[in-house]
């Protein structure tokens, strides 16, 4: 097995901006300590962030403007900042999947095993999830690294991770003890 983090929609718009989740500031220290251990053990970290283009993304007619490339709100928070040897990579749909290249780093990378974190719970994550499920990968959420508006959809939202792609639910301090495998 082998593991790959993937950090998903951990941006300024929404953790403090347009489309603020106002629960996103519980997961960040625990994303800390996630993205700490696995820099300590050479474990790949992938960023996967809204990134859209002005005037023409789907998501427009469904969200307000948010993530402009470009802009202040679709950058990385700084808590999160990548380091050396880290990979950042823009969506510009749901899935940190769609057409951005994450399947051929993680093939690259030999990576069997995703743990993902960030926002939000029951749409980019579950949408990701559901992706990796279709390509075959072994799929583990944090459930204190992810984070949905309400505690009704984020516990919807696990559950239905659970049941329909069969996503290992656990907590960043197990997935460090057991050395993120």
């Amino acid at each position: 097995m082998k593991a790959a983090v993937i950090v998903v929609d951990m941006i300024n718009d929404f953790v403090t901006g347009t489309l603020k989740c106002e629960r996103a500031s519980r997961i960040i220290p625990n994303i800390q300590r996630l993205l700490d251990f696995a820099r300590k053990r050479k474990i790949p970290i992938i960023y996967v962030n809204d990134a859209h283009l002005p005037g023409v993304d789907k998501e427009f007619d469904v969200w307000p403007s948010h993530a402009v490339v470009g802009t202040k709100g679709a950058e990385i928070i700084d808590e999160l900042k990548p380091a050396k040897g880290d990979y950042v990579l823009q969506k510009r749909r749901y899935s940190a999947f769609f057409e951005t290249g994450l399947d051929q780093i993680l093939r690259d990378l030999k990576a069997d095993t995703l743990v993902l974190v960030g926002l939000v719970t029951n749409i980019c994550i579950q949408h990701t999830a559901a992706d990796a499920f279709f390509r075959g990968y072994r799929i583990i959420v944090a459930e204190d690294g992810v984070e949905a508006p309400t505690e009704e959809d984020q516990k919807s939202s696990l559950k239905y991770l659970k049941t329909v792609y069969g996503c290992e639910i656990t907590t960043v301090n197990e997935l460090i003890k057991r050395g993120l495998s």
